[in-house]
């Protein structure tokens, strides 16, 4: 079939390279417009242009394809199915009528749970030990659409968004080119959510990247590997902004906050429940570092507080 591919992030390229590789034929990729990058300000291209450059595929860089020129293109292009993958933009029915055989969408969450844009980054930090991908015919609604397939995937104890994401992503791809062979030999029997059951995974708010230490030390765990490796969550320590990357639960009390002790070399906060290790951190103005050589390089003392 003919496709035309939609998506911006890193998460959509192996879609994007599994379609290349299989039988249907990629006949646009349509992704964001550069936008500045880097302290020099630099534009840079959306990982999906560079991959797209790469297979030598048909490529537009547009700011959105619910008009002008991003629409011409895939009016253009004809497709038997348009495949959203991490694309990030509510698509309007102009758009969804396009391909012949179908809008589909890949969302990285077993639908109808986790809806939304961060679903990735919301199971792990609601401590949920599955999740999975799902493929959709695409509506008007955020995530709405009739499942076409789905697939569950394990979340392990200490895997943070970055792996599990670049696991999700992958199997997504499979589940992509799995779903248009179906649609293709018109095997595929939709069914409609269970939109009653409906959960929702909402971008994370700025406010959502601060460690709360008064939460119990689970709790701050799976806000840090919700956020790790990028964009990091966040605390304060000595009046300036300190990432946790990966940290770890220990037993230990304390007032939520305080540096307890250094366990061996690594520094221990206290929680609202328990403590945590902290593993590897970022300060502000400096590489990532291990907690070790955070605890020697700044010379950290017990009874320091964080936050």
């Amino acid at each position: 079939m003919l496709v035309a591919f939609l998506g911006n992030d890193r998460w959509s390229v192996p879609s994007l390279e599994l379609l290349a590789a299989s039988p249907h034929q990629v006949v646009l990729v349509a992704t964001r417009v550069p936008r500045p990058a880097g302290r020099g300000g630099t534009l840079s291209p959306t990982p999906v242009a560079e991959a797209a450059r790469r297979l030598e595929l048909p490529l537009v860089e547009v700011e959105t394809v619910k008009e002008g020129a991003g629409l011409e293109a895939l009016e253009a292009a004809g497709p038997d199915v348009l495949a959203v993958v991490a694309y990030g933009e509510i698509l309007p029915s102009r758009v969804l009528e396009l391909p012949r055989v179908a809008p589909v969408n890949v969302h990285f969450s077993l639908l109808p749970a986790l809806r939304g844009a961060d679903p990735v980054r919301r199971a792990i930090l609601e401590g949920l030990e599955v999740t999975g991908v799902t493929t959709i015919r695409m509506d008007e609604g955020m995530d709405t659409g009739p499942i076409l397939l789905q697939r569950e995937e394990p979340i392990a104890a200490r895997e943070d968004a970055g792996s599990l994401g670049d696991r999700l992503a992958i199997l997504g791809g499979r589940l992509l080119v799995e779903t248009l062979d179906g649609l293709e030999a018109g095997t595929l029997v939709a069914r409609s959510q269970d939109h009653d059951r409906a959960t929702t995974g909402p971008k994370l708010r700025p406010e959502e990247e601060w460690i709360d230490w008064g939460e119990d030390a689970a709790a701050v765990i799976r806000r840090v590997r919700a956020l790790a490796p990028d964009p990091g969550a966040r605390t304060r320590f000595r009046g300036r902004i300190l990432k946790v990357l990966r940290a770890g639960e220990v037993d230990g009390s304390g007032e939520p906050g305080v540096l307890l002790d250094l366990v061996p070399g690594h520094p221990v906060v206290a929680a609202g429940s328990g403590a945590v290790v902290l593993e590897q951190v970022t300060p502000e103005g400096r590489k990532s570092m291990s907690g070790d050589d955070f605890a020697r390089g700044f010379r950290l003392q017990p009874g320091e507080r964080l936050g």
